[in-house]
């Protein structure tokens, strides 16, 4: 490949930095990944970041990410399993998140309600985490 290709690819691509919040403890670490259509919700997507836990907000940054339509899709492994573990009926038991907080209802995000435009720069995006068993997020003072 001549630099002039490997200078265009890195200018057509951006980091994705993700502000995953409500994470409930500093166990474990924070997997985002970064998925187009065909991929999401699925545990193959071709972008993939992470970050030790940390109670409150985690910050992850993806890096390389091309200019595109995609979605986010980010769990708590609180075990370091590298999965998310599951109870009875498939219910997460550790917390997941999508990209423009798209709504878990009786089951998974649809596509349309996750999918965000990446341009070719670095962006910042947020969403938080929802646990469906056990605390969920960080304890908060005054409350």
């Amino acid at each position: 490949m001549s630099i002039l290709v490997a200078m265009a690819l890195a200018e057509a691509a951006g980091a994705i930095t993700v502000n995953v919040g409500n994470v409930r403890n500093s166990r474990g670490r924070v997997i985002v990944d970064i998925c187009t259509q065909d991929k999401f919700l699925k545990d193959n997507c071709p972008y993939h970041g992470e970050a030790p836990a940390r109670a409150g907000t985690t910050t992850v940054t993806v890096a390389n990410v091309p200019a595109g339509e995609f979605a986010a899709q980010a769990f708590h492994d609180e075990n370091n399993s590298g999965e998310v573990d599951r109870a009875l009926f498939g219910i997460p038991k550790e917390g997941i998140g999508f990209s423009r907080d798209a709504r878990i209802r009786m089951s998974p995000p649809k596509w349309r309600d996750a999918v965000f435009t990446h341009r070719p720069q670095a962006e910042v995006i947020h969403f938080d985490l929802r646990y469906m068993m056990g605390a969920s997020g960080p304890a908060r003072s005054g409350r």
